[in-house]
Formats: C-alpha cells, sequence, structure tokens
C-alpha cells in the first residue's frame, strides 16, 4: 500500500511539472495566426490581462510589462518567474507589415513534396497520396488502392506515407483520429503514460467526459487523467481545416529578414500579434481580503507566465533565425540551389538549446525574405544530406540547378542533356552527360525532344 502511494505521489509530480511546462512549448510551436487566437482566449479569460492591437497610440497610462514591472510583480507574489530579462528593448524593435501569401492545403503539401523526393517513383506516389488527402488532413484512401493505382508495393506506399506525415501541418496524412493526435504527441515530445494510453484507447471516453472510467482503466487518479486529457485536447483533430479545403489560407510571418546596406536584419511581424499588459487595476491589491487576493495572485501568476512564454518564444526564434542567416549567405545572395547542409542539431548545439526546442521554433513558422516567403523547416536538409541511395548534397543542388534551368527554358528550343552539362560547370559544377541524363530522369523531366513545344 505505501509503494503504490509512492508510485501515485511521484506520477502525479511528474504531470504537474508537464502542465506548468505545457503552455510555454504549446506558445513556442504556434503559427503567427495561433499566437494572435491563443491571446484573444487568454485575455477573454483572465480579467488581469489587457490587450493592445497596436495602433500605434501611446496609452494614457503605460503600463506594459517591463522589465521593472515584473520585478515588482514577482516580489508581490512572492516568487521569481525568471523572466525580466526578457524584457527592456520593446521600443528598439522595428515592425514591418508583410504582405501574407495565400495557399490551400493541396498547394503546401505539394511544395513540400517537391522538397523532400527527388526520385520519380516516390514523388509520384507522394503525389497521389497528397491528392487523396481530405480537407480535414485525412487520407481517404488505402495504402493497398494506392498501391494498385500506382502499380508499386503496399511497403513503397507506407514508406512514402511516413514521409509526408513528417509534413506541416503536424497530423497530416492521418487514416484516423487516433493516428492525428499520435502524430502531433510524438512531434511534441508529449507521447508517453497517461498521453498515450488515452490517445491510443479512451478518445471515446474523452468525448463522453468519463474521466473516472479512465482512471479505473488506466489505475490512477482522476486528477491524473484529467491533466493528461487537457493535454490531449490542445491538439489539432482536423489539421487541414486551418485551410478551408479549396479556399486559400493567409500564411502570416513571423519573421521578417530585410537586406539593409548589404547586411540582413530581423524583425517580427508583430503588428499582427496583439501586445499583452497587466491590468493597474491588479497590480495593487494589498487592500482586498484574503480570499480576493488568492484569486488576484492566481489571475496574475497565470498572466505573467503568458507573457513571458511569449517572450520567450521570440528570444527563441530569433536566435535559431539567426544562427540560419550566419549559416546560410549562399543562399540569400543566390537561392535554393545554394542552400548549405544543415540539421537541427546544428543549429540548437549553436544556441544551446535542445533539438526538440529547434523544431519545435521552426514548426509552422515563416520567414519572409528578399526573394519571397519560407517555411523555416525547409531550411533544415538533413533528410537530402544523403537519401536511400547514398546521394549526397552536392547531387541534391545540381538537381535543383537542372530543375531551375529546364522550368526557365524556351519550350520552343529546349535545353538538350549537353547544353545542361556546360551551364552546369558554369556554376562549378562538373557533371558528365551521363549523370545529368539521369538526374533529369530522376526528376521526371523527358528529353529535349520530348519537351519541345512547336
Amino acid at each position: 500500500m505505501q509503494a503504490e502511494q509512492s508510485l501515485n505521489m511521484n506520477l502525479s509530480q511528474h504531470l504537474a511539472m508537464t502542465m506548468k511546462m505545457q503552455q510555454a512549448i504549446q506558445i513556442l510551436q504556434l503559427s503567427a495566426q495561433d499566437l494572435r487566437a491563443e491571446i484573444e482566449k487568454e485575455y477573454l479569460e483572465n480579467p488581469a490581462l489587457e490587450m493592445d492591437y497596436g495602433d500605434g497610440a501611446p496609452a494614457a497610462e503605460d503600463n506594459l510589462l517591463q522589465a521593472d514591472t515584473l520585478s515588482r510583480l514577482n516580489d508581490y507574489l512572492g516568487e521569481d518567474n525568471g523572466s525580466a530579462g526578457y524584457f527592456g528593448d520593446e521600443q528598439e524593435r522595428s515592425f514591418e507589415a508583410a504582405e501574407a501569401e495565400m495557399l490551400t492545403l493541396e498547394d503546401e503539401l505539394l511544395e513540400q513534396v517537391k522538397f523532400t523526393f527527388t526520385a520519380v517513383t516516390e514523388r509520384a506516389i507522394a503525389t497521389f497520396i497528397v491528392g487523396s488527402i481530405d480537407e480535414r488532413g485525412y487520407l481517404v484512401v488505402s495504402l493497398a488502392e494506392i498501391a494498385r493505382a500506382m502499380q508499386a508495393t503496399v511497403a513503397e506506399v507506407e514508406s512514402v506515407l511516413m514521409q509526408v506525415q513528417a509534413f506541416d501541418p503536424a497530423g497530416v496524412g492521418a487514416r484516423d483520429l487516433s493516428e492525428c493526435l499520435r502524430l502531433q504527441a510524438q512531434r511534441q515530445g508529449i507521447y508517453e503514460g497517461l498521453v498515450a494510453a488515452i490517445i491510443e484507447k479512451h478518445l471515446d471516453d474523452v468525448a463522453q467526459s468519463r474521466i473516472k472510467e479512465i482512471a479505473v482503466a488506466e489505475h490512477c487518479r482522476p486528477q491524473e487523467v484529467q491533466l493528461a486529457v487537457d493535454i490531449v485536447r490542445r491538439l489539432d483533430p482536423k489539421p487541414g481545416a486551418a485551410y478551408g479545403g479549396e479556399i486559400a489560407a493567409f500564411i502570416t510571418p513571423d519573421v521578417i529578414v530585410q537586406e539593409v546596406d548589404g547586411d540582413y536584419r530581423i524583425s517580427f511581424n508583430d503588428n499582427y500579434v496583439p501586445q499583452l499588459r497587466i491590468s493597474a487595476a491588479y497590480q495593487h491589491a494589498e487592500s482586498f481580503d484574503e480570499k480576493t487576493r488568492k484569486y488576484i495572485t492566481q489571475r496574475l501568476n497565470a498572466a505573467a507566465w503568458l507573457i513571458n512564454s511569449i517572450e520567450q518564444r521570440r528570444t527563441t526564434i530569433r536566435h535559431v533565425v539567426e544562427e540560419i542567416l550566419r549559416r546560410q549567405p549562399e543562399f540569400l545572395a543566390q537561392g535554393k540551389t545554394a542552400l548549405q547542409p544543415m540539421t537541427m542539431k546544428d543549429v540548437a548545439d549553436a544556441i544551446g538549446v535542445h533539438e526538440s526546442t529547434v523544431s519545435r521554433a521552426v514548426a509552422n513558422k515563416y520567414v519572409q525574405l528578399p526573394n519571397g516567403i519560407m517555411a523555416l523547416r525547409r531550411f533544415f536538409t538533413a533528410n537530402l544530406a544523403k537519401n536511400g541511395s547514398g546521394e549526397d548534397f552536392a547531387a541534391v543542388q545540381a538537381k535543383a540547378a537542372i530543375e531551375e534551368m529546364i522550368k526557365g527554358e524556351d519550350p520552343h528550343k529546349p535545353l538538350s542533356d549537353q547544353k545542361l552539362c556546360e551551364l552546369l560547370k558554369a556554376r562549378q559544377m562538373d557533371l558528365s552527360r551521363r549523370t545529368v541524363m539521369k538526374y533529369r530522369e530522376q526528376l521526371g523531366y523527358p528529353s529535349s525532344v520530348k519537351r519541345k513545344r512547336y
């Protein structure tokens, strides 16, 4: 009996810690649109928060949570949130409006297919899979049917599907709700314990709020189940719905990179995200009775933690983008063909965080560059550095260059393989005609004779 009580105590403490950090983790991986929605939701639920959409007009009494305000608040609450260091340079930040790019879910997935798959067969299977994903983001055709249609084996289709399921938005390509939630939980690093059990066995019970029944089945306390259910409910059961099917979704870049006098400067697209402040009415509560003071303390704690999480998100994303720019000067100057091999671990080690933190920081985030908008995740080329054929990154660069040349050719006078060889050599890519032909065929382009338009 004593051992059982000890086990329950340890499990409860672990879940409590998970819940305390869950908001910070959730905030970090939100897109700009989702962050705005989360802020507005918290504002409606927490009377200690005030919201400012940043119209440029200063408030009569500036109560934005700056370092000194947060310090006094920590003293009042009797604890250290460790967040004062994240504030203080707000006035020095540059806010630039970005023009949103419009993409459908299918467009977004096909872009990722193009970037991920180089083999013709795999790209064809992936394209078929994307075409079989409905507006919710679910795959609605069986693997056997896809295999028959593509004249491939079920194992080959399943291998491609696993890669498609790693695309954004998280959970896309799932075949049912359980798989959809599992994919998201695994990407967030929370697929374990009660969370995993609920996703795999108790979704119907969650829908009916049968917390006690889950607790009995899993031999734990209802409070522990409730904490785990709260985590599961933060996952998105319809990851494709935000794109509205055929209706284009507006992508708002979180970060804007501008070239100024040969230098690249980073700013955040904060015009879209409302700024939060602590309500002046809640900053001085010494005169309230004990019950009211306790309530105010809870609301202030929640408000301070939210503001800290948002600022921590900004800091982490800035560090990640700065390191990407430092490592990719050729890409900024020349474009996709000059993208250098880079993994999330490379960036994580350079900025002193865990690899999973970088993964969350780039998830669902876009950066507006001088030459267009790009998903931050696409800078990481670990999956391209060496593919199943043992192909190195130089081959990937050559293929990108060949594809660029063919797309830009005169359709009435298409480029022969020999001409492609000469153009590649001018770019310091010395390849034989036979190699160029192989790469062209792997990209799915026919010979110049068959590409010619009359």
